[in-house]
């Protein structure tokens, strides 16, 4: 047994690896543990929706490496940085609006499908989940959504669709009709608070599950790469499907390497 102190505080006690998991046969050993858990947490990132098209932000060719950081308080204190901010929202809205989910996301269907999926924890933001079919309540969106536009004063939102009209009719910047404050893609930027309600939810999510499946993530953002090691901590198992290492690997009960749309359906079936 390993022990160690929580990721949000307080002891812990970590399990060792199963037996079955080795580095030779990564898919049996997740699958076997997929298949003895009746509470499962999903935890997604970018790399779930690569795989509809959906470009990612911090690889290589991504969208923060073709586009300057418009963080949070230079889009609130200055008029060019959130014409910037929208000039890119604009342009990468369409890739967004028309991605389809794919395998991978059918997958996270199928386990609620089972009645096995508690919840889905995300930091995407393109609502792929939701339209595979995973009710809206099981889904956490800790880093918000792009589908919509919040006003920063009053709340009001709008479609992103009719914000991006409104950009292509010479709104370069649009401003909310109910009050007249900063529109903004309900998202969470870079200084800006996450969601607290959301992120209170993710943890007890995670606290409650006995397997959290953390998938296409690099699982290094926080507080969100925290989420896993609450579910670890507490003493769930861990299964990480990933293209690349990550920091959690050394802890998790099974890695899987490979394309997520061909392991995660794998994963998920029930017969044998």
């Amino acid at each position: 047994m390993i022990t160690g102190a929580g990721p949000f505080g307080g002891g812990a006690i970590l399990r060792p690896m199963r037996s079955g998991s080795t580095p030779d046969n990564p898919v049996a050993a997740a699958r076997g543990l997929v298949a003895g858990a009746s509470r499962i947490v999903g935890f997604t990132g970018a790399g779930i929706s690569t795989e509809s098209g959906v470009p990612d932000f911090r690889s290589p060719g991504g969208v923060w490496a073709e586009n300057r950081i418009v963080d949070f308080q230079e889009f609130v204190s200055s008029e060019a940085g959130r014409i910037e901010y929208w000039r890119q929202k604009s342009i990468g809205w369409p890739a967004m609006r028309d991605a389809q989910p794919n395998a991978g996301h059918h997958a996270f269907f199928e386990l609620h499908r089972q009645g096995r999926l508690d919840a889905l924890v995300t930091q995407n933001i393109e609502r792929l989940h939701q339209r595979s079919g995973v009710p809206a309540e099981k889904v956490f969106e800790l880093h918000g959504t792009t589908t919509e536009a919040a006003c920063l004063t009053c709340g009001d939102r709008i479609t992103s669709d009719e914000a991006c009209r409104r950009i292509e009719a010479g709104e370069k910047a649009p401003r909310c009709r109910e009050c007249g404050g900063f529109l903004k893609p309900a998202t969470i930027s870079f200084g800006q608070a996450m969601p607290h309600e959301v992120l209170e939810q993710s943890v007890a999510a995670a606290e409650a599950c006995d397997l959290m499946l953390a998938v296409g993530s690099s699982l290094v953002v926080e507080p969100a790469a925290s989420i896993p090691r609450v579910a670890r901590f507490a003493g769930a198992r861990l299964i990480i499907v990933n293209r690349d290492p990550t920091p959690l690997d050394r802890i998790a009960d099974a890695v899987v390497r490979g394309e997520i749309g061909v392991v995660l359906p794998e994963l998920v079936r029930l017969d044998g």
